[in-house]
């Protein structure tokens, strides 16, 4: 039997990616800088996030079941994402990893950087006090 290569799903756990989305959206919705664009019930975005982070990083394809593709940057079009506010999105989910001790796991700054990839896909918009 030939070895195979574990997802980050695999390496991580869903468990992990569970409190991770708990960690991470009250450290969002208390952001002044992320709070208006994240209106709405936490629990239902906190579950899309949850789906999205599974199948992102590997796992079961959760998000596409129930919505489609991912197509994050055109689902994303509606809200106006900066890169100030991008860059709050990774503090955010920076301090979250820590919370959940991703910032020390073997995979966890792959993960990390792949979000940031996301992140900066995310901007549709300038800042406005530079």
């Amino acid at each position: 039997m030939e070895p195979r290569l574990q997802t980050l799903y695999e390496q991580i756990g869903g468990e992990t990616i569970e409190r991770l989305v708990k960690s991470f959206y009250p450290k969002v919705y208390a952001d002044p800088d992320l709070s208006p664009i994240f209106q709405g019930d936490m629990n239902e975005i906190m579950r899309k996030q949850r789906m999205f982070l599974t199948q992102f990083t590997g796992g079961p394809t959760l998000y596409s079941q129930e919505f489609g593709p991912p197509a994050m940057r055109q689902r994303h079009l509606p809200h106006e994402i900066t890169p100030k506010r991008a860059q709050c999105w990774l503090r955010c989910m920076w301090a979250a990893f820590q919370d959940v001790g991703l910032d020390k796991h073997p995979t966890g700054l792959f993960f990390f950087d792949r979000l940031k990839q996301v992140a900066a896909i995310l901007v549709n918009s300038t800042d406005t006090d530079a």
